[in-house]
């Protein structure tokens, strides 16, 4: 095992009282902010050389850093050492008697993945392992169980895709039936995965996603906030940290945005495709954007029957057109440069998906073709999928493509993994999350 120092963390209470000595005192160059909802605490890393600093802020009282700043105050908290297989080094800690808080990797910041040593090993010492997501391979072993009620997360997170910066934003929570959610598999099943509330619905993110390029495009815009106070009560909506807020979090605003590309004009993906004006005129959300949306989902979200109708709503996609910023297409084709489309049908009869490969890597989009990452298993299909034969198909395509091209997939509805990969041991798919 050959470790290299990564970055030193340091707790402090107020991360803007820190960055103006860091940055503004010392000149130091600032990376972007991450927040690592699992953990309750926002990472700041300041670059010194080739390594950094992690300034850490808890945002929650039950946080690791808020009580490691009650017992011992702020001050240095750990040192992080980068390692190429995180699982062998903690193998071969372990086989040397050292004591471990983690014995199995699990996400941490950055999209990597860690493991924390105990100080009584390291001589009085936090010691954390790293395995870097970028051009890594990522173990399985810290697999986290898709659990609305245990964890959530509505972080901004980053991933660097060759020359792609990809950023998985939040338009908050809502809920949906359980049963529904799984189809045909037993609730017995699927509640241990997805423990539900007193009226059997379960917790759902929307988390559109952010490629920047070229040029900037946006893949999905949530919900949006022109629904009414019945429709929010009755699907559990939580949109109190919201789509304007993770762009503003990322640096962005409507206007920086090119493109907005639809993977599907259901309520959850294209509410936030318009807004209403002072006046109370519906326009396009993002002014300066060309909105894609396939031709086939088009005409089926304008041609309305009994089963399409309670999730298409025209006030969501009409006055795209009326302000003339739509642009349909017919095929599987490139939008931009590195970013294409696929159609993979199932949820919708054109449910789409969205690769996007640079520089010999690639990640994957999967929208309604696998929601969160308990869809991930073969026969765990929506009983919204109007062709549910044609999700099957494509899932056991997805899944050995992204397994051989060891691709990023972002999941657009899990409450607590934005993006991980997908591993097999012994026959049987997993994903290793990053966020």
């Amino acid at each position: 095992m050959k470790a290299i120092l990564d970055h030193i963390g340091i707790a402090v209470r107020d991360l803007g009282a820190a960055l103006a000595f860091y940055r503004d005192a010392l000149g130091l160059e600032v990376e972007a902010l991450e927040e690592v909802g699992s953990e309750h605490v926002r990472a700041q890393f300041v670059g010194v050389g080739e390594s950094s600093l992690e300034l850490l802020e808890a945002t929650a009282p039950d946080s690791p850093i808020a009580k490691w700043i009650e017992k011992r105050g702020p001050g240095l908290h750990h040192i992080t050492l980068r390692v190429e297989d995180i699982a062998a080094a903690l193998a071969e800690l372990k086989g040397r008697g050292a004591k471990l808080i983690d014995e199995q990797p699990r996400p941490g910041a950055e999209g990597a993945l860690v493991a924390f040593v105990h100080p009584s090993s390291a001589h009085g010492v936090l010691v954390e392992l790293k395995q870097s997501a970028v051009g890594g391979r990522h173990q399985p072993g810290a697999v986290q169980d898709f659990g609305p009620a245990h964890t959530r997360s509505d972080g901004v997170t980053r991933y660097s895709l060759g020359d792609f910066e990809l950023i998985s934003l939040s338009d908050g929570f809502f809920r949906l039936d359980g049963g529904s959610m799984f189809g045909v598999v037993p609730r017995p099943l699927w509640s241990q995965k997805a423990p539900p509330d007193d009226r059997n619905r379960i917790t759902l993110a929307m988390r559109p996603l952010i490629v920047r390029g070229a040029r900037t495009m946006i893949i999905d815009a949530g919900l949006g906030d022109k629904e009414h106070p019945k429709f929010l009560e009755l699907y559990g909506v939580e949109r109190a940290r919201n789509l304007e807020h993770s762009l503003a979090e990322a640096g962005l605003t409507a206007d920086d945005v090119d493109i907005v590309l639809a993977t599907d004009l259901h309520f959850d993906h294209a509410g936030g495709f318009t807004m209403c004006d002072a006046g109370g005129r519906l326009r396009p959300r993002f002014p300066r954007a060309q909105y894609v949306v396939r031709r086939g989902e088009w005409e089926d979200a304008t041609h309305l029957h009994e089963r399409s109708r309670a999730s298409y709503f025209r006030d969501n996609f009409a006055p795209l057109a009326d302000a003339g910023v739509l642009q349909l297409v017919d095929t599987d084709q490139t939008i931009m440069p590195g970013v294409r489309v696929q159609r993979t049908g199932g949820h919708t009869m054109h449910h789409q998906i969205v690769w996007i490969e640079s520089a010999g890597k690639d990640a994957v989009f999967v929208a309604d073709l696998m929601p969160t990452t308990a869809h991930l298993s073969q026969l765990w299909i929506t009983g919204y999928d109007l062709y549910p034969m044609d999700t099957l198909a494509a899932k056991q395509a997805l899944a050995r493509e992204a397994l051989e091209r060891k691709t990023l997939v972002f999941f657009e509805h899990d409450p607590a993994v934005a993006a991980g990969y997908i591993s097999e041991e012994n026959g049987t798919h997993t994903v290793v999350p990053l966020w």
